[in-house]
């Protein structure tokens, strides 16, 4: 009987050391991969989408190119319109007004050259001429010049405001009448002093009326788009 007893001791334990080895076996490998699982590292967030790009100097040069190409002075009006640094980044509205502010610095320039003139000293490089200072008369002729070409430049900045409401009408009526009030400068002196129109002002007034042209066609523009 005691015999028996030890015998059935003797293969439980046979029988339970498999089990105690696969677990001790099993153990450290599963606890391994429960620390690597804790730490796991999160994967990068997908990066963001770049902003949008801004129109390229191609496509705002061709815009330019393609705007002038519908005026009387092409060539009058890239050059203009490419010498401020806003044209790369304009509509057309934005064109316009630049064009505009071409014309004013224009009717600016003019208006402080015929007051030089009037006041006997020559506008810096402009060739010598013969003074008209010395007569009275051409004096306020010229007064009358600086007047007019001022009047000219105030017009051009109300078409500036025009165009900025989008009243594209009323741009137009300012832009004209730029354009006329140095005439009045020319027919005076035709009338009163034939032949001594001087050439610094008979300059300005051509370059005046072709930059007021060029403005006229870009508003024309939107007005037909609006």
């Amino acid at each position: 009987m005691a015999t028996t007893t030890k015998n059935a001791l003797v293969l439980l334990l046979l029988a339970a050391l498999p089990l105690a080895a696969l677990s001790s076996r099993a153990g450290p490998s599963a606890h391994k991969s429960h620390g690597h699982a804790r730490h796991a590292h999160p994967s990068p967030p997908s990066p963001l989408p770049p902003p949008p790009a801004a129109a390229s100097p191609p496509a705002a040069a061709a815009l330019v190119r393609a705007t002038c190409n519908s005026t009387a002075y092409p060539d009058l009006c890239v050059s203009a319109l490419g010498a401020d640094p806003s044209s790369t980044t304009a509509d057309v509205r934005g064109l316009s007004a630049i064009a505009v502010s071409a014309a004013a610095a224009n009717a600016s320039g003019g208006a402080a050259a015929a007051a030089a003139l009037a006041n006997g000293t020559a506008p810096e490089g402009t060739a010598a001429q013969t003074p008209p200072s010395a007569d009275a008369a051409v004096q306020a002729l010229l007064r009358t010049c600086a007047t007019k070409y001022g009047q000219a430049r105030d017009a051009l900045g109300a078409a500036r405001d025009s165009i900025a409401a989008q009243d594209y009408d009323f741009a137009s009526v300012h832009v004209s009448a730029a354009a006329e009030y140095p005439q009045v400068c020319r027919a005076l002196f035709r009338r009163q002093r034939p032949g001594q129109y001087p050439a610094e002002l008979a300059a300005r007034e051509e370059a005046l009326r072709q930059l007021c042209s060029v403005a006229l066609d870009i508003i024309a523009l939107l007005s037909n788009s609006s």
